[in-house]
């Protein structure tokens, strides 16, 4: 057995045996995310590599504690990539995000209206589980139907069932061509109608983001739309999707690539204007809502990504009933997502997530008791609630 896999056996298993809590650990990128992190935490990153690559086949099969930018940088040298397009959020680390904390925080960018989320491209996993076993769950093929799909119930664990060691991903080539319209002057409500047209029509609609423009004089809407796809597809959405646009009284125009590019990266690494605390108080909330759902009555600063599905609202902490029900309303959940730097910790104390039911509770803490009896794992990160057995 390989060096670094059995430090992490054992790691696992002298804690269980010790009744200490482990807190998972690769980048680092993502400790600003979750409910707590009181525990030893234990270091993934000496488990890397990339292990196999089947370009033909569209499949890699990863090291848990793998550089993310070293496997992107594999599958962009043949001219493939994960189409999810997962965040780094490497900012301030200098060893940036792995493979596992990407699977393990089930976290997707831009595209994943469109281009399915995280747990989508997940075909097999090998853990380690809270008694220390070394399983291993899926396969390398895309058909994969042979017992429970435990290897995508590892996507967005945020490591409360085990330690992620190797990952099966499915892989897809970077599309052949690529356009951003810029489209100004489109308030919430027409951007998000014109959006579901368009997801209604046979279009190659890839990615979206609307935002208000605070600091303009006056201020301007801007919906912003990436087409991906087939050459004469993309070019023919350009002109129909234009006309749209200026039907409606606003102004549109095509993005240089370049430039674009960089604002999508930006967006999905929030690293844009808006995510920029707008006040010492301020939290970020995301909010998970149907594509449908309405305009919502809040008043704060808000950015829509997804077609409608995500919405990213910046409010304070003591405005926690206030996002919740207002996402509850239309069917959605919000989550405390990123806390202001004067407060921190503090902020926490509403819960990061909506509360779970009676139901939703008894599941979640009766799976976490199957792969971790001993509770190595249960820091509370992920429900404050439900952190021991």
């Amino acid at each position: 057995m390989d060096a670094q896999l059995n430090s992490l056996i054992e790691a696992v298993r002298a804690a269980s045996a010790d009744g200490r809590l482990l807190r998972l650990r690769g980048g680092g990128t993502k400790d600003f995310w979750g409910q707590s992190r009181n525990a030893e935490v234990l270091d993934t990153r000496a488990y890397s590599g990339i292990i196999s690559y089947e370009p033909s086949e569209l499949v890699v099969t990863v090291r848990g504690g793998t550089p993310l930018v070293e496997l992107e940088t594999a599958l962009a040298a043949k001219g493939q990539c994960l189409a999810f397009e997962p965040p780094h959020f490497a900012q301030g680390s200098e060893n940036g995000a792995t493979v596992g904390g990407m699977v393990a925080a089930g976290l997707s960018g831009p595209a994943r209206a469109t281009s399915g989320a995280v747990r989508d491209y997940v075909l097999g996993a090998r853990f380690i589980n809270g008694k220390g076993e070394d399983l291993t769950f899926g396969g390398q093929v895309m058909k994969n139907v042979a017992g429970y799909d435990v290897s995508r119930l590892m996507a967005g664990s945020w490591g409360t069932l085990g330690v992620i060691t190797e990952v099966s991903l499915k892989v897809l080539p970077v599309a052949p061509a690529e356009a951003t319209l810029m489209c100004a002057g489109l308030p919430q409500k027409t951007a998000l109608d014109l959006l579901h047209r368009w997801g209604g029509q046979p279009l190659p609609l890839n990615a979206s983001a609307w935002v208000r423009d605070t600091t303009a004089q006056p201020e301007a809407d801007y919906l912003f739309v990436r087409l991906r796809g087939a050459v004469a597809a993309v070019n023919s959405a350009i002109t129909r999707m234009s006309a749209d646009v200026q039907a409606l009284g606003a102004q549109v125009q095509c993005m240089d690539n370049a430039e674009a590019a960089k604002d999508w990266r930006a967006s999905g690494e929030q690293t844009l204007q808006f995510f920029q605390p707008p006040s010492p108080d301020a939290c970020l909330w995301r909010m998970s809502v149907p594509q449908t759902a309405p305009v919502l009555d809040l008043p704060y600063a808000i950015y829509i990504e997804w077609q409608g599905a995500q919405r990213w609202v910046w409010a304070p902490a003591s405005a926690a009933q206030a996002i919740r029900q207002a996402a509850q309303a239309v069917n959605g959940h919000a989550t405390l997502f990123r806390t202001s730097a004067l407060h921190g910790e503090a902020d926490k104390s509403v819960g990061v997530h909506t509360p779970l039911d009676a139901v939703q509770q008894r599941i979640q803490q009766q799976l976490q008791q199957q792969f971790d009896p001993q509770g190595v794992f249960a820091t509370g990160r992920l429900h404050a609630n439900i952190h021991a057995f």
